[in-house]
């Protein structure tokens, strides 16, 4: 709660308040008054002062999606209390006072446009409206969701909502008395007690949460969403709430609401508020989507012009209009190619395009093929820096708890004492940051090193599912709360095809992840080490002698990479020898270990270098 102070009582005491009009300039602002007189559906009413200036145009939609208001300013203007103004050439000026139903309403009459009035009007002090409100949360409008299209079989967003411009919660058993800015202490004990063997443990929890958002965290000016007869349904709140006597117990809790003229149909929403909208409650925050929100029915050229009107930037940019760039991974060119010797620039972009159609992708391949190095060039080339990029390693013992969130130790600073805490891992983090507001359209990425050495359905469980359905959210085990994974969040897995535990990678795992094979039989990795040579100005010898070491292997998952020979320490003296001693042959031991066989004879550096002919270091007289 940010007011302590009590709201005011009649006009007396009601500081006169002012509102900024876009693209005003030199002109006043307009001036008006927070009435105590409450309108049919409980908001409380604000008087424009005669003298205020307004716009002479409106935005063009306004009529469709805000009738109400454009029919009040169109019969002011008609009737001549909106008429134009002789102190300022080409603005319209209130011959008298205007009564208006809300702020809001008042703000959208001088402005043609919809705008918040709990924030835009402010006093001379620059204090906005809401501060003077009792029991109203601090802080910048969210957004909501509140369902009533079924409440016991009753659609009363038809019945109710829309004919007397409301929004209700059903609390039957909530005693009376139980107001606005009621803790969430409080409202679990009232819960506890009123609904006692009623509703089962998950269901009070599910209550407690539903009253607190409706009676202490909502606010006149936020905005308010449901859904009924296949549309989205957006209004505004205009009042505090209020519990009332009601014969079917379904809407006994109520605020009023200002509701937009025209639903939008759900299938014209952008997919990230029908992500939000796909959460399992009566009552759902859709404020990290509230930008989408205020761009319902509004072209980008209307959200640009409001944008150079309201000065927020001459570029023409609004959080709505920002919403709704495009997440586009960047085209790899040339230049990347040759940073990463990839043979083809044209292999880049078939992997960015799986990327993109995908969202997860997994590089497999023998040891030493670049699999790592590869991911995380391409990540933070597509990411656009390495800010944006996280790397996990899997091993056996790795958790859910160690990749997305559990409770760990934590040492308390103050006290120093130490207690178990919900802990967010690597993935919850990466995530968490996607999704922040203006995120949306920058890529992020997460890299899973050896992803196949951990127990997959273990580490992911009910992320598997987000995995394929990235348009759904889940209830997570530990929180409790709805997770959706990001569209802006891409995984890069490395798995080493040497490695047996590649057989623990199941169908279903496959079945959600793109796999590309980073293999020394295949480009781009067949001639890698020649083309590093080649820029390292050495001589190609060591590229030689791995062609001729994997013509050998029958295996192909045990072909030896490049990767073992691209380092300083290969190419000065003695320094290829103890590499294949103590690097490669180790490797190939292992893979032929029980097998009565000279790895020595077969894949020893002596053996390939008189296969090769090229009598060079090394080489030994059979």
């Amino acid at each position: 709660m940010s007011r302590n102070e009590p709201g005011p009582r009649n006009q007396d005491e009601t500081p006169e308040f002012l509102l900024r009009l876009p693209g005003a300039g030199e002109v006043d602002r307009a001036r008006g008054v927070l009435l105590d007189a409450v309108g049919t559906n409980g908001s409380r009413k604000f008087r424009i002062l005669a003298g205020s200036p307004a716009r002479d145009r409106e935005m063009p939609s306004f009529s469709t999606h805000f009738s109400g208001t454009a029919r009040t300013r169109a019969g002011l203007k008609r009737k001549g209390i909106l008429r134009p103004s002789t102190r300022w050439p080409g603005w319209l000026e209130a011959a008298e006072d205007i009564d208006c139903g809300s702020p809001s309403f008042a703000a959208g009459v001088l402005v043609g446009a919809p705008r918040n009035g709990w924030i835009d009007w402010k006093t001379e002090a620059d204090i906005p409206l809401s501060d003077f409100m009792e029991g109203v949360w601090s802080g910048p409008a969210r957004s909501w969701l509140v369902r009533g299209n079924n409440v016991s079989g009753a659609d009363l967003v038809q019945k109710l909502w829309l004919p007397e411009g409301r929004v209700s919660l059903a609390a039957p058993r909530l005693r009376q008395g139980v107001g606005q800015g009621a803790s969430k202490e409080r409202l679990r004990a009232i819960v506890e007690e009123d609904w006692g063997t009623t509703a089962t443990y998950n269901q009070k929890l599910e209550l407690v949460e539903e009253l607190h958002a409706f009676l202490s965290r909502m606010k006149p000016g936020d905005a308010v969403c449901t859904l009924s007869g296949g549309r989205l349904y957006v209004g505004q709140i205009s009042g505090p709430a209020e519990q009332t006597a009601s014969d079917s117990g379904l809407s006994n809790l109520r605020r009023p609401v200002e509701w937009q003229s025209k639903g939008h149909p759900y299938d014209t929403l952008p997919e990230e508020i029908k992500q939000r909208l796909a959460a399992q409650h009566d009552v759902v925050d859709l404020t990290v989507v509230q930008p989408h929100i205020d761009g319902l029915g509004r072209t980008d050229e209307e959200l640009a012009d409001e944008a150079v009107e309201t000065e927020r930037d001459p570029s023409g940019t609004t959080p709505a209009l920002a919403a709704r760039r495009e997440l586009e991974l960047p085209v790899p060119d040339q230049a990347l190619a040759d940073e990463l010797l990839t043979h083809d620039a044209g292999w880049l972009r078939e992997v960015r395009d799986l990327l993109s159609d995908e969202k997860q992708l997994i590089f497999y391949g023998p040891p030493g093929t670049g699999k790592t190095y590869t991911a995380l060039a391409l990540a933070e080339y597509l990411g656009g820096g390495a800010e944006r990029v996280k790397l996990v390693q899997f091993h056996p013992s790795y958790s859910y708890e160690d990749f997305f969130e559990g409770f760990r130790p934590r040492e308390d600073p103050k006290t120093g004492e130490v207690a178990f805490r919900l802990t967010a891992g690597p993935l919850r983090e990466l995530a968490d940051l996607a999704s922040r507001e203006g995120n949306h359209h920058i890529p992020h990425f997460l890299i899973i090193d050896e992803i196949n050495r951990a127990n997959l359905a273990k580490v992911f469980g009910e992320l598997y599912f987000l995995l394929e359905y990235r348009r759904r959210s889940v209830r997570l085990t530990y929180s409790g709360d709805d997770f959706l994974l990001p569209p802006n969040l891409f995984v890069i897995g490395t798995m080493n095809t040497a490695d047996r535990s590649i057989a623990l990678v199941d169908a279903a795992m496959r079945r959600r992840f793109a796999f590309v094979e980073l293999s020394p039989r295949t480009e781009p990795t067949r001639g890698l080490l020649r083309r590093w040579l080649g820029r390292q100005g050495l001589d190609s010898r060591p590229a030689d002698l791995l062609d001729a070491l994997n013509s050998r292997i029958d295996d192909q998952d045990f072909l030896i990479g490049p990767s073992y020979l691209m380092k300083k320490s290969v190419h000065r003296e003695g320094g290829l020898d103890r590499t294949w001693r103590t690097k490669i042959l180790p490797l190939l031991e292992e893979h032929h270990y029980g097998e009565s066989f000279d790895i020595a004879k077969r894949y020893g550096l002596d053996a390939l270098s008189r296969s090769l002919g090229d009598g060079g270091p090394g080489a030994a007289t059979p």
